[in-house]
């Protein structure tokens, strides 16, 4: 079985989940998500109150050396055990979720399209953008109400790390984009994924 991969990436807030599960839901079982924000490394040797502070958006706080290990490994049909990360804790937690090889898979998060190695293991390679002051809001609410973060904590990081580094590592990263969208309920764009994702899933089955 080939597997398409498929890499979603943009800023915090932009509206890439709500562009992934949209696909989840057009392709059902057909389609796998591999979330990046899991491969956040463990931070089991500081206190809450410095696992806070770690800079979260630079691509030093991900291991992706061991995503790309688990993407290689279901392209060859192996199931792999993915870490899960707690947000409310800002670090792994002891769960690991099982991925099992399938036809479709897409990778999300906001640094997929910033790392060479990440970006040959794609077929398509798609950029979501959003203004920033909606990406702040949907930050908050999303954080809040997902995460059990506070408000003020929210502002901090996002001045301090997530802010900048978006300038730095994120946004630089669409010009690899093969799409780049602007909402993850542009149907234009929506239509124009589904069916190149239809084609290959065509091709892999002659």
């Amino acid at each position: 079985m080939d597997t398409i991969m498929i890499g979603i990436a943009g800023g915090t807030g932009s509206g890439k989940s709500t562009f992934t599960n949209r696909l989840k839901a057009e392709f059902g079982e057909n389609i796998t998500v591999i979330y990046h924000d899991n491969y956040y490394r463990r931070q089991d040797g500081l206190p809450f109150d410095a696992r806070v502070k770690v800079n979260y958006d630079h691509p030093d706080s991900l291991e992706t050396d061991l995503l790309i290990k688990h993407i290689k490994d279901l392209k060859k049909g192996r199931t792999v055990e993915s870490p899960v990360y707690d947000f409310s804790q800002h670090n792994r937690s002891e769960r690991k979720l099982e991925i099992k090889p399938c036809r479709v898979m897409i990778v999300e998060g906001i640094l997929v399209l910033s790392d060479e190695r990440l970006r040959d293991l794609f077929d398509i390679k798609i950029f979501v953008e959003a203004d920033a002051d909606e990406r702040i809001l949907r930050r908050v609410r999303r954080d809040m109400k997902e995460r059990g973060r506070d408000l003020d904590g929210i502002i901090s990081q996002y001045l301090t790390t997530v802010k900048p580094m978006h300038y730095l590592y994120v946004e630089p990263s669409k010009i690899s984009a093969d799409i780049i969208i602007n909402s993850g309920m542009n149907d234009v764009a929506y239509d124009l994924v589904c069916g190149k994702i239809r084609s290959l899933l065509s091709e892999n089955a002659d």
